[in-house]
């Protein structure tokens, strides 16, 4: 029993490195957006619809998950913005933002928007302090300062011990890969698109 227990979380952890896996996918779209040089500009931008996106040089950290996302050939200004259209009570726009209707210029590019569309719609994960529970391609947010809602992207890269993960994300430095899984307090660890079942 235990032969098999390790045989098949052996054969679950090579699905989730495998070159051509989407969560190997991912994580190297998201390491391709760290060559590009990023301001941090939070500012309120109308874009196209759908497939919009601010200026190149410009964005936010959900800029980085929506790029990455949209090398991938999946739209999460669309796919959110149809999800928030049919569900607007289950998002936080009217009590947060005090909006009522959808914005397609800024929806995807909340992070409390985006962690309830990965909830519907991927796979919520457990919030933990191992870091072997991270794996290549998750989503994670997190509050920092207890006021700052924040998002990431793990990618396959490791961190100098060889114990976490690197995240692509942007605070505030553009779009850098670093170690900082635990830097703040996590409040989201999500699964998203072709790897959400693995």
């Amino acid at each position: 029993m235990k032969i098999q227990f390790l045989f098949i979380s052996l054969f679950l952890w090579i699905l989730c490195i495998i070159p051509g896996s989407f969560s190997q996918q991912l994580s190297n779209a998201a390491l391709e957006l760290t060559k590009d040089k990023v301001t941090y500009d939070p500012s309120y931008v109308s874009i196209k619809y759908p497939n919009g996106d601010v200026p190149k040089d410009r964005g936010v950290c959900t800029d980085v998950i929506i790029r990455a996302y949209r090398k991938l050939g999946i739209d999460l200004q669309q796919e959110v913005h149809e999800d928030l259209k049919a569900n607007f009570s289950k998002y936080p726009n009217l009590k947060k933002w005090g909006l009522k209707k959808p914005d397609t210029n800024i929806d995807h590019r909340r992070v409390p928007n985006l962690e309830v569309f990965f909830e519907r719609k991927g796979q919520k994960l457990a919030v933990t302090q191992n870091p072997s529970d991270y794996k290549t391609g998750d989503i994670v947010t997190w509050m920092i300062g207890n006021k700052l809602p924040h998002i990431g992207i793990v990618t396959h890269k490791k961190s100098t011990d060889g114990k976490r993960n690197l995240i692509v994300h942007n605070v505030g430095g553009g779009q850098v890969l670093e170690d900082c899984l635990f830097s703040w307090k996590i409040v989201g660890h999500f699964r998203y698109g072709s790897n959400a079942a693995i």
